[in-house]
């Protein structure tokens, strides 16, 4: 489930870091192990995806929980703020759909307010808050100074792209970024202070998932508008835009928009930026998926002219690669899971068995393709070292697939061994519309799969219609998805305590708590 998507009675109209202790309460008392987020990267400004990043590294202010930053309660919390802000705010709470612009809006205002009086109160008289502040950015050195310098200049050049900054910034000249450094310092510094914040409380939350582990979600790339491409310009090619072949997902394949990695530059870099976010995962999250795995074995880019192409070129080299990026995230000291989905070639999936990387079990997906009439695999045949899903962010839901399914898909699902033995032969799902029956027996199914992992989209739990993400679409309901309770009072929904006591039920009976 996305961050954004869990909030609170008292968050501002989008799920953040504060709503993570009491939405891993109510996945603990339902014996689950993870709950899986989608990037918390800061997304570039006038976006709403996570896929879309200014930095691989800095976490999204608008999933800081602001009511607990102690300069905004020193000033007076929420009551400080405007009429008009108030009454924002409220409809922000009540919206169905995550209002990114308002949110967003009222959260920087806030933090910068915030900013302000730290800068008065704190740094000014170098309290033990401005001593820690200092030692968070010595700490993040590695990361935050390219990041906090670019994100300054970016709000002092109106937002507008680094390919469009005078020349010396645009091609991060070391004398021109020291100058911005000193000449922006105070706008600088806010940056790091945000920063700051969202570290102490991710570092908090943490502490306190009720022994849930949080995976995190590494994404294959950023924004070209995005710090690191901009104090990396080298390692990327800049005129070809990243993307997808024909597949599931787009029968014209796909065109990103985001530059494409120069793997020759990369490699006698030994892959630091990749070690860099390798590092930076570990230190946020228990686990992580690689997003777009087939990537990293071979990127498929869309020049201005001419034909898309693979790079590397050749399968020797495009396994040497894939195999050498994923040991770096493997050994990087989190659990790691592959998102191998797509177009994805033989050897690719050969090379994550080698390596022991789970790749993702999508149950609609998972068919004996070359088999005539194309039967599904049984749950209970997929190996351990593997993923066991209903669906992505990026697929339609469970439901929506049953009820678009050919007749004859639902009578092999019904003779399924594992839906048989969770069914025990009670309800005949071959004929049966999308209903709770038809939901629990599918689920159950994988949760007995052989898999040592089984993860859910949270709409699948539900077998609610709306989904996250619409690949190969831009438009304003991708990503706005929300729950339609405060997680804070998800013990108080009928709907929500049923659906817990069956994931318990199904975990115990299956043995995976």
């Amino acid at each position: 489930m996305p961050l954004f998507s869990c909030p609170r009675t008292t968050s501002w109209g989008i799920g953040d870091i504060g709503d993570l202790e009491a939405m891993t309460a109510w996945l603990a008392a339902a014996g689950q192990r993870v709950l899986q987020l989608l990037p918390i990267n800061e997304m570039a400004p006038g976006q709403q995806s996570p896929y879309s990043a200014i930095s691989s590294m800095a976490i999204d202010p608008i999933f800081i929980d602001v009511a607990t930053i102690p300069e905004f309660a020193a000033s007076g919390g929420e009551a400080s703020l405007s009429h008009d802000d108030r009454a924002r705010l409220d409809r922000a709470r009540r919206s169905p759909a995550i209002d990114y612009g308002v949110v967003r809006q009222l959260k920087r205002q806030v933090l910068r307010s915030a900013f302000e009086r730290f800068v008065e109160a704190e740094w000014h008289r170098g309290t033990s808050r401005a001593t820690a502040l200092q030692a968070f950015t010595a700490e993040q050195a590695w990361w935050i100074n390219d990041y906090a310098v670019f994100r300054a200049v970016h709000a002092a050049e109106g937002e507008r792209p680094w390919t469009e900054w005078p020349a010396r910034l645009r091609d991060h000249d070391e004398a021109a970024v020291a100058d911005a450094r000193r000449n922006l310092s105070h706008d600088v510094l806010f940056d790091q202070y945000v920063q700051w914040i969202a570290h102490e409380q991710w570092q908090q939350a943490r502490r306190r998932t009720n022994g849930v582990a949080l995976f995190g979600d590494l994404p294959f790339m950023v924004d070209g508008d995005s710090a690191d491409v901009w104090a990396r310009q080298h390692h990327f090619h800049l005129d070809v835009s990243l993307g997808a072949p024909p597949d599931a997902f787009s029968a014209t394949g796909q065109n990103w928009g985001m530059p494409v990695y120069r793997w020759d530059v990369i490699a006698r870099d030994d892959f630091g930026w990749l070690r860099d976010r390798a590092r930076r995962h570990r230190d946020l999250y228990d686990g992580y998926r690689i997003d777009h795995l087939v990537g990293f074995y071979r990127t498929y880019g869309w020049p201005k002219e001419g034909k898309a192409f693979f790079t590397p070129d050749n399968e020797p080299d495009q396994l040497a690669l894939g195999e050498r990026v994923v040991s770096i995230f493997r050994d990087s000291g989190a659990e790691v899971i592959a998102e191998d989905l797509g177009v994805v070639p033989d050897f690719v999936r050969e090379s994550l068995a080698r390596l022991g990387v789970p790749g993702f079990k999508v149950f609609r997906w998972e068919r004996q393709w070359h088999t005539e009439g194309q039967p599904y695999t049984d749950p209970l045949a997929y190996p351990p070292v593997s993923v066991a899903t209903s669906g992505t962010h990026d697929t339609e839901t469970l439901a929506v697939w049953w009820e678009s399914a050919p007749a004859h898909d639902r009578r092999e699902v019904a003779r399924l061994a594992a839906v048989e033995r969770v069914t025990s032969n009670a309800t005949d799902l071959s004929t049966a519309p999308f209903n709770p029956a038809v939901r629990d027996a599918l689920l159950e199914a994988l949760v007995e799969s052989g898999s040592d992992l089984a993860l859910f989209p949270v709409q699948d739990v539900f077998g609610w219609l709306e989904r996250v993400n619409e690949p190969a679409t831009i438009n304003g309901r991708n990503w706005t998805f929300r729950l339609p309770w405060p997680v804070d009072r998800l013990r108080d929904v009928p709907e929500a305590s049923e659906r817990q006591s069956t994931l318990h039920e199904w975990s115990a009976k299956h043995g995976r708590i």
